[in-house]
């Protein structure tokens, strides 16, 4: 960490240490709950099937090769 990060950490601890705007308090809050919410609960049901069986293929060593994908997918990839 760079001297100037720390410097900008330390001004927001004091800032925080004299805020008594509750509504701002309760905003920081809920900011640092949704930083640390794990993403796999805010995807949907499909993505996470998509995740499942994309790890269980690689686990089973059963992947396609990129030039396999490509002429799957073509452009978009």
């Amino acid at each position: 960490m760079n001297a100037q990060t720390l410097n900008e950490k330390l001004e927001l601890i004091q800032w925080l240490s004299t805020l008594e705007d509750t509504s701002i308090i309760k905003k920081l809050i809920q900011f640092r709950k949704e930083e640390t919410k794990d993403w796999w609960n805010s995807i949907s049901d499909e993505e996470k099937k998509s995740i499942e069986q994309g790890t269980s293929e690689a686990d089973n060593n059963d992947l396609k090769s990129h030039s396999e994908t490509r002429k799957l997918y073509g452009k978009s990839l």
